[in-house]
């Protein structure tokens, strides 16, 4: 089922408590112009919350732009966000609009928030509360008129005793909170977004599958989802590509899926003897992408790392 079809949520599918408090949250919400914090784990679709909120806006017609701190350079970030003006650094070659000039009269989607450099935040406040923005290497200010929403994956008041995410920007950008459930909290909503998913790929693919079987939709409604909708989304699509008739088939999803217990998705669990260090560790960053739907932040956070280590490893390991 897609609640309210045609009122904003036809991407949102969902009939559990969690999901129909997440629906009125959002339509008191989404008519003023008040900025919004939108929080929960990987894979729960912040971006498309944010994406509806704007759809349900009177800033609807405008634009709406997304920007993820935590997948941009830091050397990069500013220049992204507020824009250069030619010659401001090397390479420098032109002058460019940043993510606030190119949000005016629309929305500013600001995706894990937490992970911008703590020295740019102060920059970002005095945006927030002015509306002016200054391009690096420049001295004009442009008046924006811009909705921020912002979100985080982790806990934000955490964030913000840790010192990774500035008290006031934090108060300042949660007016409101919209926090999404992960899957494993709506179980009940699995069934309807496995049939949404089947008919999407079905027809990106051109399959014939048509539905699960009764014992492949038990095994995906018994699975702890740690990548949430996302990864769900993407097991879908591996399984409409696999399956050769009208039935997705229990053989059609991973191994770690059909049987949890025996497949070694564990995180935690100890590796073989003579395994080295570095093989362990490879596979256990590679198994926690995995789990987090390959997003790169959420499985830095839950081994302990930084981004930037993630990205290196992958480099490292001949893997974008």
């Amino acid at each position: 089922m897609q609640l309210e079809k045609g009122a904003g949520f036809a991407s949102f599918i969902g009939i559990s408590k969690p999901m129909r408090e997440v629906y009125e949250l959002i339509s008191s919400i989404s008519a003023s112009d008040a900025a919004v914090f939108i929080t929960g784990e990987s894979g729960t679709g912040k971006e498309l919350a944010a994406r509806i909120i704007h759809d349900r806006s009177s800033r609807s017609k405008g634009p709406f732009i997304a920007i993820n701190a935590a997948a941009i350079p830091e050397n990069l970030l500013e220049s992204e966000v507020f824009g250069h003006e030619k010659g401001a650094f090397t390479g420098a070659t032109g002058a460019r609009q940043g993510c606030f000039e190119l949000a005016n009269h629309g929305t500013l989607f600001l995706d894990e928030i937490a992970e911008m450099p703590v020295a740019l935040q102060p920059k970002l406040l005095r945006v927030l509360e002015d509306r002016i923005v200054r391009r690096v290497g420049g001295s004009q200010g442009f008046q924006v008129d811009v909705r921020v929403l912002a979100a985080s994956n982790q806990d934000p008041r955490k964030a913000v005793e840790i010192k990774k995410l500035r008290e006031d920007l934090f108060y300042r950008l949660n007016v409101f909170t919209v926090t999404l459930p992960p899957l494993r909290e709506r179980k009940e909503d699995v069934p309807l977004l496995v049939r949404a998913f089947i008919q999407e790929f079905c027809k990106k693919h051109n399959s014939q599958a048509e539905s699960c079987r009764g014992e492949t939709l038990k095994l995906l409604s018994a699975y702890s989802w740690p990548g949430n909708v996302r990864e769900l989304r993407n097991i879908l699509e591996r399984a409409v590509i696999l399956a050769k008739g009208a039935w997705i088939e229990p053989s059609h999803l991973p191994a770690y899926v059909q049987n949890p217990g025996a497949s070694g998705m564990d995180s935690n669990a100890p590796h073989s003897a003579g395994t080295t260090a570095a093989e362990a560790e490879k596979e256990l960053i590679l198994r926690t992408l995995q789990e987090t739907g390959n997003n790169k932040a959420g499985a830095a956070r839950r081994l302990g790392l930084d981004v930037k280590t993630i990205r290196n490893k992958l480099k490292a390991y001949g893997m974008r």
